[in-house]
Protein backbone atom coordinates (compact mmCIF):
# COMPACT_ATOMS: atom_id res chain seq x y z
CA UNK A 1 0.00 0.00 0.00
CA UNK A 2 1.46 3.35 -1.02
CA UNK A 3 2.09 5.70 1.88
CA UNK A 4 1.12 9.23 0.88
CA UNK A 5 3.02 12.26 2.16
CA UNK A 6 1.05 13.90 4.91
CA UNK A 7 -0.04 17.49 4.36
CA UNK A 8 1.83 18.48 7.51
CA UNK A 9 5.10 16.94 6.34
CA UNK A 10 4.70 18.42 2.88
CA UNK A 11 4.24 21.89 4.31
CA UNK A 12 7.24 21.32 6.55
CA UNK A 13 9.37 20.60 3.50
CA UNK A 14 7.83 23.44 1.48
CA UNK A 15 8.30 25.96 4.27
CA UNK A 16 11.81 25.01 5.25
CA UNK A 17 14.66 27.19 4.09
CA UNK A 18 16.42 24.34 2.36
CA UNK A 19 19.65 24.20 0.45
CA UNK A 20 17.52 23.50 -2.59
CA UNK A 21 19.08 21.77 -5.53
CA UNK A 22 18.65 24.97 -7.50
CA UNK A 23 21.38 25.13 -10.13
CA UNK A 24 24.23 25.07 -7.78
CA UNK A 25 25.36 22.62 -9.22
CA UNK A 26 26.79 21.47 -10.71
CA UNK A 27 25.49 21.17 -13.39
CA UNK A 28 22.43 22.80 -14.80
CA UNK A 29 22.99 23.39 -18.47
CA UNK A 30 22.55 26.96 -19.57
CA UNK A 31 20.76 25.66 -22.64
CA UNK A 32 18.03 23.78 -20.75
CA UNK A 33 15.28 25.84 -19.21
CA UNK A 34 12.14 23.75 -19.48
CA UNK A 35 11.00 20.51 -17.91
CA UNK A 36 11.28 17.44 -20.10
CA UNK A 37 9.40 14.20 -19.70
CA UNK A 38 9.26 10.97 -21.62
CA UNK A 39 8.51 7.32 -20.93
CA UNK A 40 10.79 4.70 -22.36
CA UNK A 41 7.93 2.21 -22.29
CA UNK A 42 6.27 3.97 -25.19
CA UNK A 43 9.17 3.13 -27.45
CA UNK A 44 9.12 -0.60 -26.78
CA UNK A 45 6.02 -2.27 -28.22
CA UNK A 46 7.45 -5.72 -27.64
CA UNK A 47 8.34 -5.15 -23.98
CA UNK A 48 7.06 -7.78 -21.59
CA UNK A 49 4.73 -6.80 -18.79
CA UNK A 50 6.80 -5.77 -15.77
CA UNK A 51 5.93 -6.14 -12.10
CA UNK A 52 7.24 -2.70 -11.23
CA UNK A 53 8.06 0.61 -12.85
CA UNK A 54 10.57 3.41 -12.43
CA UNK A 55 9.96 7.16 -12.33
CA UNK A 56 13.18 9.18 -12.13
CA UNK A 57 13.01 12.90 -11.38
CA UNK A 58 16.28 14.02 -12.94
CA UNK A 59 18.18 17.05 -11.66
CA UNK A 60 20.53 17.61 -14.59
CA UNK A 61 18.97 19.25 -17.68
CA UNK A 62 22.14 18.84 -19.71
CA UNK A 63 21.89 15.05 -19.40
CA UNK A 64 18.16 14.81 -20.12
CA UNK A 65 18.45 13.23 -23.57
CA UNK A 66 21.09 10.76 -22.41
CA UNK A 67 18.82 9.63 -19.58
CA UNK A 68 15.86 9.34 -21.94
CA UNK A 69 17.92 7.17 -24.29
CA UNK A 70 19.30 5.01 -21.49
CA UNK A 71 15.84 4.53 -19.99
CA UNK A 72 14.48 3.47 -23.40
CA UNK A 73 17.29 0.94 -23.80
CA UNK A 74 16.58 -0.54 -20.36
CA UNK A 75 12.90 -0.90 -21.18
CA UNK A 76 13.80 -2.57 -24.47
CA UNK A 77 16.02 -5.07 -22.66
CA UNK A 78 13.83 -5.76 -19.63
CA UNK A 79 10.28 -4.64 -20.34
CA UNK A 80 10.32 -2.45 -17.23
CA UNK A 81 8.75 0.98 -17.88
CA UNK A 82 11.12 3.81 -16.99
CA UNK A 83 9.90 7.40 -17.02
CA UNK A 84 12.42 10.23 -16.82
CA UNK A 85 11.23 13.73 -15.95
CA UNK A 86 13.81 16.52 -15.92
CA UNK A 87 13.13 19.57 -13.79
CA UNK A 88 13.66 23.01 -15.26
CA UNK A 89 16.84 24.87 -14.38
CA UNK A 90 16.76 26.04 -10.79
CA UNK A 91 13.40 24.37 -10.09
CA UNK A 92 14.35 20.93 -8.80
CA UNK A 93 13.25 21.31 -5.20
CA UNK A 94 9.99 22.98 -6.18
CA UNK A 95 9.30 20.28 -8.77
CA UNK A 96 10.17 17.52 -6.31
CA UNK A 97 7.75 18.88 -3.71
CA UNK A 98 5.00 19.06 -6.33
CA UNK A 99 5.65 15.58 -7.74
CA UNK A 100 5.85 13.95 -4.31
CA UNK A 101 2.28 15.10 -3.64
CA UNK A 102 1.00 13.05 -6.55
CA UNK A 103 -0.32 9.50 -6.36
CA UNK A 104 2.38 8.42 -8.83
CA UNK A 105 5.32 10.07 -7.14
CA UNK A 106 8.94 9.66 -8.28
CA UNK A 107 10.44 6.33 -7.26
CA UNK A 108 13.89 7.87 -7.66
CA UNK A 109 14.91 11.41 -6.74
CA UNK A 110 17.99 13.19 -5.48
CA UNK A 111 19.30 15.47 -2.73
CA UNK A 112 22.32 17.75 -2.78
CA UNK A 113 23.99 16.61 0.43
CA UNK A 114 23.39 16.56 4.18
CA UNK A 115 21.41 19.82 4.30
CA UNK A 116 19.12 18.79 1.45
CA UNK A 117 18.79 15.30 2.92
CA UNK A 118 17.43 16.69 6.19
CA UNK A 119 14.17 17.57 4.45
CA UNK A 120 13.69 14.26 2.65
CA UNK A 121 15.25 11.58 4.85
CA UNK A 122 11.83 10.32 5.95
CA UNK A 123 11.19 9.31 2.33
CA UNK A 124 14.53 7.61 1.69
CA UNK A 125 14.63 3.83 1.38
CA UNK A 126 17.50 2.25 3.32
CA UNK A 127 20.06 1.26 0.68
CA UNK A 128 22.47 -0.43 3.09
CA UNK A 129 21.50 -3.92 1.93
CA UNK A 130 21.24 -3.10 -1.76
CA UNK A 131 23.49 -4.36 -4.53
CA UNK A 132 23.91 -0.72 -5.59
CA UNK A 133 25.54 0.15 -2.26
CA UNK A 134 27.85 -2.83 -2.65
CA UNK A 135 29.17 -1.36 -5.92
CA UNK A 136 30.45 1.87 -4.35
CA UNK A 137 34.22 2.28 -4.39
CA UNK A 138 34.12 4.03 -1.03
CA UNK A 139 31.67 4.38 1.82
CA UNK A 140 32.42 8.10 1.77
CA UNK A 141 30.13 8.44 -1.25
CA UNK A 142 27.07 7.49 0.84
CA UNK A 143 24.98 9.67 3.13
CA UNK A 144 23.66 8.05 6.29
CA UNK A 145 21.00 8.61 8.92
CA UNK A 146 22.24 6.51 11.81
CA UNK A 147 22.96 3.08 10.33
CA UNK A 148 20.64 3.60 7.37
CA UNK A 149 22.14 4.50 3.99
CA UNK A 150 19.72 7.13 2.75
CA UNK A 151 21.50 8.36 -0.37
CA UNK A 152 24.31 7.41 -2.73
CA UNK A 153 26.40 9.79 -4.85
CA UNK A 154 26.28 8.92 -8.52
CA UNK A 155 28.73 11.39 -10.06
CA UNK A 156 31.93 13.13 -9.00
CA UNK A 157 32.41 16.50 -10.68
CA UNK A 158 35.00 19.25 -10.88
CA UNK A 159 34.91 22.95 -11.59
CA UNK A 160 37.35 25.82 -12.01
CA UNK A 161 38.13 28.44 -14.65
CA UNK A 162 37.92 26.95 -18.13
CA UNK A 163 40.09 28.83 -20.61
CA UNK A 164 40.73 29.02 -24.34
CA UNK A 165 44.35 28.02 -24.92
CA UNK A 166 44.49 29.62 -28.35
CA UNK A 167 43.35 33.02 -27.06
CA UNK A 168 45.60 32.86 -24.00
CA UNK A 169 48.59 32.06 -26.20
CA UNK A 170 47.68 34.88 -28.59
CA UNK A 171 47.80 37.23 -25.59
CA UNK A 172 51.33 36.03 -24.87
CA UNK A 173 50.65 33.71 -21.93
CA UNK A 174 50.33 30.06 -20.99
CA UNK A 175 48.93 28.31 -17.93
CA UNK A 176 52.45 28.26 -16.46
CA UNK A 177 52.22 32.04 -16.07
CA UNK A 178 49.25 31.73 -13.69
CA UNK A 179 50.07 30.23 -10.29
CA UNK A 180 47.89 32.35 -8.02
CA UNK A 181 45.48 35.27 -7.86
CA UNK A 182 48.08 37.96 -8.47
CA UNK A 183 49.15 36.21 -11.67
CA UNK A 184 45.55 35.73 -12.77
CA UNK A 185 44.78 39.40 -12.19
CA UNK A 186 47.89 40.53 -14.04
CA UNK A 187 47.04 38.41 -17.08
CA UNK A 188 43.33 39.29 -17.06
CA UNK A 189 44.02 43.02 -16.64
CA UNK A 190 46.42 42.92 -19.59
CA UNK A 191 43.93 41.06 -21.80
CA UNK A 192 41.19 43.50 -20.84
CA UNK A 193 43.42 46.48 -21.67
CA UNK A 194 44.27 44.97 -25.08
CA UNK A 195 40.87 43.47 -25.89
CA UNK A 196 40.45 45.37 -29.17
CA UNK A 197 43.91 44.33 -30.31
CA UNK A 198 43.25 40.70 -29.34
CA UNK A 199 39.79 40.60 -30.89
CA UNK A 200 37.94 39.75 -27.67
CA UNK A 201 35.31 41.58 -25.66
CA UNK A 202 36.76 40.80 -22.27
CA UNK A 203 39.05 38.53 -20.31
CA UNK A 204 36.12 36.80 -18.56
CA UNK A 205 32.68 35.87 -19.82
CA UNK A 206 29.81 37.79 -18.28
CA UNK A 207 29.07 36.80 -14.69
CA UNK A 208 25.35 36.54 -15.29
CA UNK A 209 23.19 36.76 -12.20
CA UNK A 210 19.90 35.50 -13.55
CA UNK A 211 18.68 32.08 -12.40
CA UNK A 212 20.46 30.16 -15.16
CA UNK A 213 23.87 31.47 -14.12
CA UNK A 214 23.93 32.97 -10.60
CA UNK A 215 24.65 29.57 -8.98
CA UNK A 216 28.16 29.83 -10.39
CA UNK A 217 28.89 32.72 -8.04
CA UNK A 218 26.51 32.58 -5.06
CA UNK A 219 27.31 28.88 -4.62
CA UNK A 220 30.38 27.66 -6.52
CA UNK A 221 32.49 30.80 -6.13
CA UNK A 222 31.25 31.29 -2.57
CA UNK A 223 32.56 27.80 -1.82
CA UNK A 224 36.15 29.10 -1.86
CA UNK A 225 35.99 31.40 1.19
CA UNK A 226 34.00 28.75 3.05
CA UNK A 227 36.52 26.04 2.18
CA UNK A 228 39.47 28.09 3.39
CA UNK A 229 37.69 29.09 6.60
CA UNK A 230 36.80 25.49 7.35
CA UNK A 231 40.36 24.44 6.57
CA UNK A 232 41.86 27.10 8.84
CA UNK A 233 39.49 26.24 11.69
CA UNK A 234 39.71 22.47 11.24
CA UNK A 235 35.93 22.03 10.84
CA UNK A 236 33.55 20.55 8.29
CA UNK A 237 30.49 22.70 8.96
CA UNK A 238 29.35 25.53 11.18
CA UNK A 239 26.26 27.22 12.53
CA UNK A 240 27.94 30.63 12.20
CA UNK A 241 30.34 31.41 9.38
CA UNK A 242 32.89 34.09 10.34
CA UNK A 243 33.68 35.39 6.89
CA UNK A 244 37.44 35.21 7.39
CA UNK A 245 38.13 35.10 3.65
CA UNK A 246 35.45 37.46 2.35
CA UNK A 247 38.07 40.02 1.30
CA UNK A 248 39.43 37.29 -0.96
CA UNK A 249 35.92 36.61 -2.26
CA UNK A 250 35.63 40.33 -3.05
CA UNK A 251 38.81 40.50 -5.07
CA UNK A 252 37.96 37.56 -7.32
CA UNK A 253 34.42 38.89 -7.81
CA UNK A 254 35.84 42.35 -8.61
CA UNK A 255 38.08 40.74 -11.22
CA UNK A 256 35.21 38.81 -12.78
CA UNK A 257 32.98 41.88 -13.14
CA UNK A 258 35.69 44.38 -14.13
CA UNK A 259 37.66 42.34 -16.70
CA UNK A 260 34.47 41.22 -18.37
CA UNK A 261 32.65 41.21 -21.68
CA UNK A 262 29.97 43.53 -20.31
CA UNK A 263 29.39 46.41 -17.93
CA UNK A 264 28.74 45.24 -14.34
CA UNK A 265 25.38 47.05 -14.32
CA UNK A 266 24.07 44.56 -16.89
CA UNK A 267 24.76 41.39 -14.92
CA UNK A 268 21.26 41.03 -13.46
CA UNK A 269 19.91 40.16 -16.90
CA UNK A 270 22.87 38.19 -18.25
CA UNK A 271 22.26 34.45 -18.59
CA UNK A 272 24.20 31.24 -18.68
CA UNK A 273 23.55 31.09 -22.42
CA UNK A 274 25.22 34.49 -22.80
CA UNK A 275 28.37 33.24 -21.08
CA UNK A 276 28.50 30.10 -23.23
CA UNK A 277 28.01 32.11 -26.42
CA UNK A 278 30.79 34.52 -25.44
CA UNK A 279 33.21 31.71 -24.67
CA UNK A 280 32.45 29.51 -27.67
CA UNK A 281 32.36 32.62 -29.86
CA UNK A 282 35.92 33.44 -28.74
CA UNK A 283 34.86 36.73 -27.20
CA UNK A 284 36.38 35.85 -23.81
CA UNK A 285 39.39 33.86 -22.62
CA UNK A 286 38.13 32.66 -19.22
CA UNK A 287 34.83 31.03 -18.18
CA UNK A 288 34.09 29.73 -14.69
CA UNK A 289 32.28 26.41 -14.91
CA UNK A 290 32.79 22.67 -14.52
CA UNK A 291 33.31 19.34 -16.20
CA UNK A 292 29.56 19.09 -16.83
CA UNK A 293 29.83 22.08 -19.22
CA UNK A 294 31.93 20.17 -21.75
CA UNK A 295 29.02 19.62 -24.13
CA UNK A 296 28.48 23.40 -24.21
CA UNK A 297 32.09 24.27 -25.04
CA UNK A 298 33.35 21.26 -26.99
CA UNK A 299 33.07 23.08 -30.33
CA UNK A 300 36.26 24.94 -29.41
CA UNK A 301 38.11 21.62 -29.75
CA UNK A 302 39.40 19.33 -27.02
CA UNK A 303 43.02 20.42 -27.46
CA UNK A 304 42.02 24.05 -27.07
CA UNK A 305 40.40 23.65 -23.64
CA UNK A 306 42.31 24.24 -20.43
CA UNK A 307 41.24 24.62 -16.81
CA UNK A 308 42.67 26.72 -13.97
CA UNK A 309 41.96 26.60 -10.25
CA UNK A 310 39.86 29.48 -8.90
CA UNK A 311 42.54 31.50 -7.15
CA UNK A 312 41.40 34.03 -4.55
CA UNK A 313 44.71 35.16 -3.07
CA UNK A 314 45.20 32.75 -0.15
CA UNK A 315 48.65 31.78 1.11
CA UNK A 316 49.84 28.55 -0.45
CA UNK A 317 47.29 28.55 -3.27
CA UNK A 318 50.02 27.68 -5.77
CA UNK A 319 49.45 24.14 -4.50
CA UNK A 320 45.70 24.36 -4.96
CA UNK A 321 43.89 22.18 -7.45
CA UNK A 322 40.39 22.29 -8.85
CA UNK A 323 37.14 22.09 -6.87
CA UNK A 324 36.05 18.45 -6.80
CA UNK A 325 33.12 16.71 -5.12
CA UNK A 326 29.47 15.79 -5.48
CA UNK A 327 26.10 17.20 -4.59
CA UNK A 328 24.22 14.62 -6.60
CA UNK A 329 22.86 11.79 -4.44
CA UNK A 330 20.28 9.24 -5.52
CA UNK A 331 17.43 8.46 -3.13
CA UNK A 332 14.86 5.71 -3.61
CA UNK A 333 11.37 6.71 -2.47
CA UNK A 334 10.31 4.46 0.39
CA UNK A 335 6.64 5.45 -0.11
CA UNK A 336 6.62 3.64 -3.47
CA UNK A 337 5.24 0.13 -3.75
CA UNK A 338 7.57 -2.80 -3.06
CA UNK A 339 7.47 -3.68 -6.77
CA UNK A 340 8.44 -0.17 -7.83
CA UNK A 341 11.21 0.03 -5.24
CA UNK A 342 12.71 -3.22 -6.51
CA UNK A 343 12.34 -2.11 -10.12
CA UNK A 344 14.15 1.13 -9.26
CA UNK A 345 16.97 -0.68 -7.45
CA UNK A 346 17.39 -3.04 -10.40
CA UNK A 347 17.50 -0.14 -12.83
CA UNK A 348 20.19 1.68 -10.84
CA UNK A 349 22.29 -1.46 -10.50
CA UNK A 350 22.10 -1.97 -14.27
CA UNK A 351 23.11 1.67 -14.85
CA UNK A 352 26.34 1.33 -12.85
CA UNK A 353 27.35 -2.24 -13.78
CA UNK A 354 26.21 -3.02 -17.33
CA UNK A 355 28.21 -2.24 -20.47
CA UNK A 356 25.35 -0.11 -21.77
CA UNK A 357 24.82 1.79 -18.52
CA UNK A 358 28.44 2.52 -17.68
CA UNK A 359 29.23 3.49 -21.28
CA UNK A 360 26.32 5.91 -21.37
CA UNK A 361 27.27 7.50 -18.05
CA UNK A 362 30.90 7.89 -19.09
CA UNK A 363 30.56 8.82 -22.76
CA UNK A 364 27.09 10.33 -23.23
CA UNK A 365 26.78 12.00 -19.84
CA UNK A 366 30.49 12.65 -19.27
CA UNK A 367 30.27 11.35 -15.71
CA UNK A 368 32.95 10.06 -13.38
CA UNK A 369 30.92 7.62 -11.30
CA UNK A 370 32.07 6.25 -7.90
CA UNK A 371 31.27 2.63 -8.71
CA UNK A 372 33.53 -0.39 -9.26
CA UNK A 373 32.58 -0.92 -12.91
CA UNK A 374 33.07 2.74 -13.86
CA UNK A 375 34.56 3.49 -17.26
CA UNK A 376 37.00 6.28 -17.96
CA UNK A 377 35.20 9.31 -19.31
CA UNK A 378 36.16 10.76 -22.69
CA UNK A 379 35.50 14.27 -21.33
CA UNK A 380 38.84 16.15 -21.68
CA UNK A 381 38.01 18.43 -18.75
CA UNK A 382 37.92 15.36 -16.52
CA UNK A 383 41.35 14.36 -17.83
CA UNK A 384 42.61 17.81 -16.85
CA UNK A 385 41.15 17.39 -13.37
CA UNK A 386 42.93 14.05 -13.04
CA UNK A 387 46.19 15.68 -14.09
CA UNK A 388 45.98 18.12 -11.18
CA UNK A 389 45.53 15.26 -8.75
CA UNK A 390 48.41 13.33 -10.31
CA UNK A 391 50.60 16.44 -9.94
CA UNK A 392 49.93 16.46 -6.20
CA UNK A 393 47.70 19.52 -6.15
CA UNK A 394 45.19 19.71 -3.29
CA UNK A 395 41.60 19.55 -4.52
CA UNK A 396 39.18 22.06 -3.03
CA UNK A 397 36.33 20.30 -1.23
CA UNK A 398 32.73 21.03 -2.10
CA UNK A 399 31.73 22.73 1.16
CA UNK A 400 28.66 24.38 -0.32
CA UNK A 401 26.54 21.39 0.62
CA UNK A 402 26.76 22.85 4.16
CA UNK A 403 25.27 26.20 3.11
CA UNK A 404 22.28 26.57 5.41
CA UNK A 405 19.56 27.18 2.82
CA UNK A 406 18.65 28.25 -0.68
CA UNK A 407 17.43 31.50 0.82
CA UNK A 408 20.95 32.15 2.09
CA UNK A 409 22.31 31.67 -1.42
CA UNK A 410 19.67 34.00 -2.83
CA UNK A 411 20.57 36.66 -0.28
CA UNK A 412 24.24 36.48 -1.20
CA UNK A 413 23.38 36.52 -4.90
CA UNK A 414 21.18 39.60 -4.55
CA UNK A 415 23.90 41.41 -2.62
CA UNK A 416 26.54 40.50 -5.23
CA UNK A 417 24.26 41.77 -8.00
CA UNK A 418 23.55 45.06 -6.23
CA UNK A 419 27.26 45.55 -5.51
CA UNK A 420 28.12 44.98 -9.18
CA UNK A 421 25.40 47.40 -10.28
CA UNK A 422 26.59 50.09 -7.87
CA UNK A 423 23.30 50.12 -5.97
CA UNK A 424 24.77 48.30 -2.98
CA UNK A 425 28.10 48.07 -1.21
CA UNK A 426 30.33 45.20 -0.18
CA UNK A 427 29.21 45.48 3.45
CA UNK A 428 25.81 44.23 2.29
CA UNK A 429 27.48 41.16 0.80
CA UNK A 430 29.28 40.52 4.10
CA UNK A 431 26.00 40.92 6.00
CA UNK A 432 24.18 38.52 3.69
CA UNK A 433 27.03 36.02 3.99
CA UNK A 434 27.64 36.14 7.74
CA UNK A 435 24.41 37.30 9.37
CA UNK A 436 22.33 35.51 6.77
CA UNK A 437 24.13 32.26 7.50
CA UNK A 438 23.42 32.40 11.24
CA UNK A 439 19.79 33.31 10.62
CA UNK A 440 19.12 30.61 8.04
CA UNK A 441 20.95 27.96 10.03
CA UNK A 442 18.80 28.70 13.05
CA UNK A 443 15.62 28.57 10.95
CA UNK A 444 16.64 25.28 9.37
CA UNK A 445 17.73 23.68 12.63
CA UNK A 446 15.25 25.05 15.11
Amino acid sequence: MKKMISRRNFLKVAGASTAALGLAACGGSSSSTASSTASSAAGSETAAKADGKVYYLNFKPEQDQAWQDLAAEYTKETGVPVTVVTAASGQYETTLMSEMEKSEAPTLFQVNGPVGLANWKDYCYDLSGSKLYGELTSDSFALKDGDAVTSIAYVIETYGIIYNKELLTAAGYTQDDIKGFDDLKKVADDIQARKAELGVEGAFTSAGMDGSSDWRFKTHLANLPIYYEYKADGIGSTDAIKGTYLDNYKQIWDLYITDSTCDPTLLASKTGNDAVAEFVGKKAVFYQNGTWAYSDVKDLGDDNLGMLPIYIGVDGEENQGLCTGSENYWCVNNTSSDEDIQATLDFLYWCVTSETGTSSMADDMGFVIPFKAAKDSTNPLIAIANDYVAAGKTSVDWCFSTMPSEEWKNGVGSALTAYAAGTGDWNAVVTAFVDGWAKEYKLANG
